[in-house]
């Protein structure tokens, strides 16, 4: 009996004695796990983001370039990551997100307890524990896991902390919006944004709930799950995200079998700089950039950074013009060009017309040290002769035709003058009253041609420099567009005007038509009117005027300007002009509404630059001159029907346009450059044509002309703009002033006019 006593008191010592050192372990295990967790809070096992970290995050976000009309129209970023408020998600990619990711999202507080508890016991083979929070603070301070385990759970531990600290900090849709624009989806699109646009070429917001299960199933694995590489797998991810969907009663069951039966449709579009629209005014506006953050400083005296600060450049771009402006440039230079291949094709020199051997081999050297592949193998070491002789190495290469890229093997130096055969071209529209660039193109194909000729490229103007002529002899002479003044031979001795020599100015018909009024002068492009105007005012006096317009070329104080013997960028030929279309006011070009940081708030805005220059009376003489030339001169083709030679290359004739257009044509030495300028009220656009090298051109003016090298393109962008209303592009007259003190009205113009360009062709090429 004692014995059996012994045994029960024994047997409770060893209870006892287990529970305490059950409760001990535990005890100290529990201290053990808050110690770890206070240790790894304090940055003992590595940093832990502080609470300015958290408020602002380092993620590289892109600068979004905005047009007028609320369009991004590129980016600037070495991450393509664009800001998303919750406000701009898709409720179903939310609804997706939320129900195949994290089902009680909103009921945790960034851990999710049961799933972690449900993942330990299943040992991961039940799905993962990790909460939206959690992944989102994984992506935000913690991207590279580790394999090591100590390592691993060490790294858990702290994703856990900062879910946590999230979870305090951020609400529940914040929280959401922060994960969609972090996770790398791919392809350089790094947040939903980014990835919308991506694989869908479209905004978030318009998203459908297929699309949305698609981005969802790559938040598991982008790589895996992506859809270029891997559709199959795509499929069956989306489909599984379409069945969390129902589970979450988000979707109903036959809306998940209609959308389970849909093909994976992409529209796949990487993001470049070198591709989209408006890629010659992005790398305008990159440059300017680039100065402007070297001029102004963050708050704290840092520097921006327009790659990875998140600032949104709004822009005077107006996208759907820019759309117009690209498809005219296109469409017009596209035809023109086969014309330009088919004169070619006898031309042994070929793009060259008339210049010896020996100006065609300085070309085409100065071609070959330009290229990127003499830089190459100059960096090399290589002597001029090894470079030299590589040119001459047939090698597989990409071309670009107006068919699309192609592969070809051809030399380098063959490919020097194959890329020289390509006609260019510049346009800009602006809206004279405000200066707003509302267009810029600048040139066929940035990622080929990467030469901007709107902003980079002064060329020769042709008769489109006639106008400031003509607006100084009505400013300093008192003349009128109505005034009468010989055609006949003319000469300016040596001596006058500082010429070196007798300048005997020639029309390029070789006649004359007697008394002609300035308006018939102008439409006609009279080279002896224009020589006897400047004789009267002085070159200075044109010059001076010239300047005022905008004109920052250098100039010189020569009788020969007033042929057009000058260069001059397409920008300042536009603001020059629009000076004329907004009453004498010139207004500075403007491409800039606004720059704002990250959070919104402004941070630039720029102040509109403006000074007089005319009286309204002298720009509207100078406007009804112009309206002469669209009416019977060298533009008329712009109201015609009847077509003329050469008519197959005017892309969009008949463009049968009867309201009042002020223009003028312009077309220099040896057909190396056609221009049109075009005026309505609202808009002036400017279009230049030419080769890159002058002495690539058309052998004749039948297409060498501005009126066909050029007008087509003005021609078929303001036919695009009328047909889009909401543009709001003016059909109406231009502004009369009151009490206008000179003629203008020097006879009414016809309702239908026949096209004489093909007769008189001749107008715009100057002769010395």
């Amino acid at each position: 009996m004692a014995a059996k006593k012994n045994n029960q008191s024994n047997s409770v010592k060893d209870i006892n004695y287990y529970k305490k050192k059950f409760w001990r372990i535990f005890a100290y295990s529990l201290l053990g796990v808050l110690a770890f967790f206070l240790f790894a809070s304090w940055g003992l096992f590595g940093s832990m983001p502080s609470f300015e970290d958290l408020e602002n995050p380092d993620s590289n976000l892109a600068t979004e370039i905005i047009s007028s009309d609320g369009v991004v129209i590129g980016k600037y970023f070495k991450t393509n990551r664009s800001q998303l408020k919750y406000s701009d998600l898709p409720k179903n990619l939310v609804d997706a997100l939320v129900a195949t990711e994290d089902a009680r999202f909103y009921e945790h507080s960034g851990i999710d307890g049961r799933g972690t508890l449900r993942a330990a016991f299943s040992l991961g083979t039940n799905g993962g524990a990790s909460t939206i929070t959690q992944q989102l603070a994984k992506q935000l301070f913690h991207r590279g896991g580790s394999s090591f385990l100590p390592f691993r759970i060490v790294q858990k531990i702290k994703e856990w902390i900062i879910a946590i600290r999230l979870e305090r900090q951020y609400t529940k849709n914040e929280i959401l919006a922060m994960y969609c624009n972090v996770y790398d989806f791919g392809n350089y699109a790094v947040g939903v944004s980014s990835a919308a646009q991506t694989y869908f070429s479209k905004d978030p917001k318009d998203l459908t709930i297929d699309e949305s299960a698609i981005l969802v199933g790559m938040f598991n694995n982008s790589s895996l799950y992506n859809p270029l590489r891997n559709p199959v797998g795509v499929k069956n991810r989306r489909d599984v995200v379409l069945g969390q969907m129902v589970k979450a009663k988000m979707i109903t069951k036959s809306e998940k079998e209609k959308y389970q039966a849909l093909p994976i449709a992409l529209k796949f579009k990487l993001e470049s700089h070198r591709e989209g629209t408006a890629t010659y005014f992005r790398e305008y506006l990159r440059d300017y950039m680039k100065k402007w953050v070297a001029e102004n400083k963050k708050p704290d005296g840092s520097d921006y950074d327009i790659y990875k600060d998140g600032l949104k450049i709004y822009t005077t771009i107006d996208s759907r013009m820019q759309l117009h402006a690209e498809e005219a440039v296109s469409e017009h230079m596209k035809n023109l060009q086969q014309q330009f291949f088919i004169e070619m094709k006898t031309n042994k020199n070929a793009p060259f017309v008339n210049i010896t051997q020996a100006e065609t081999d300085r070309i085409i050297m100065q071609a070959m040290k330009n290229s990127t592949r003499w830089a190459l193998m100059k960096e090399m070491d290589k002597s001029d002769e090894d470079i030299i002789a590589s040119f001459k190495v047939k090698t597989k290469m990409r071309v670009f035709t107006w068919k699309g890229e192609r592969d070809t093997v051809m030399t380098p130096l063959d490919s020097i003058r194959y890329f020289k055969h390509f006609l260019q071209s510049g346009l800009m529209a602006m809206e004279p009253q405000t200066g707003n660039i509302k267009a810029w193109v600048g040139g066929i194909n940035y990622k080929y041609f990467q030469y901007d000729h709107v902003g980079q490229g002064a060329r020769q103007v042709g008769s489109t420099f006639k106008p400031f002529v003509y607006a100084t002899a009505i400013e300093q002479l008192n003349m009128s567009p109505c005034d009468s003044i010989l055609d006949g031979p003319f000469m300016i001795h040596k001596g006058r005007h500082n010429v070196t020599a007798d300048w005997e100015p020639r029309n390029s018909d070789n006649r004359y038509r007697g008394m002609v009024t300035l308006k018939q002068g102008l439409a006609n492009s009279i080279n002896t009117v224009s020589a006897k105007l400047i004789d009267r005012t002085g070159p200075e006096a044109v010059v001076e005027l010239t300047h005022k317009l905008g004109v920052k070329t250098e100039i010189p104080a020569q009788p020969s300007i007033a042929l057009g013997a000058v260069d001059i960028t397409v920008e300042d030929m536009v603001a020059a002009y629009s000076t004329f279309a907004n009453q004498g006011v010139y207004v500075k070009p403007q491409f800039l509404s606004r720059i704002e940081n990250k959070s919104g708030e402004v941070i630039y805005e720029p102040i509109p630059e403006s000074h007089d220059v005319l009286n309204k009376d002298i720009a509207f003489a100078v406007i009804k001159l112009l309206e002469g030339v669209t009416e019977t001169g060298s533009g008329a083709r712009l109201r015609t029907e009847g077509g003329g030679s050469g008519d197959n290359r005017w892309t969009g004739y008949p463009y049968m346009f009867r309201n009042p257009i002020a223009g003028k044509t312009g077309t220099t030495q040896n057909q190396s450059d056609g221009w049109f300028m075009g005026m309505v009220p609202n808009l002036v656009t400017g279009v230049w044509v030419g080769c890159e090298d002058r002495s690539a051109r058309f052998k004749s003016l039948t297409y060498g002309q501005g009126a066909t090298a050029a007008l087509p393109i003005w021609g078929y962008f303001m036919k695009l703009c009328y047909a889009d209303p909401g543009l709001q592009v003016s059909k109406s007259e231009f502004e009369r002033p009151a009490n206008l003190s000179i003629k203008v009205d020097c006879y009414s113009r016809p309702a239908v006019v026949k096209d004489t360009t093909q007769t008189d062709q001749n107008t715009d090429e100057f002769e010395l």
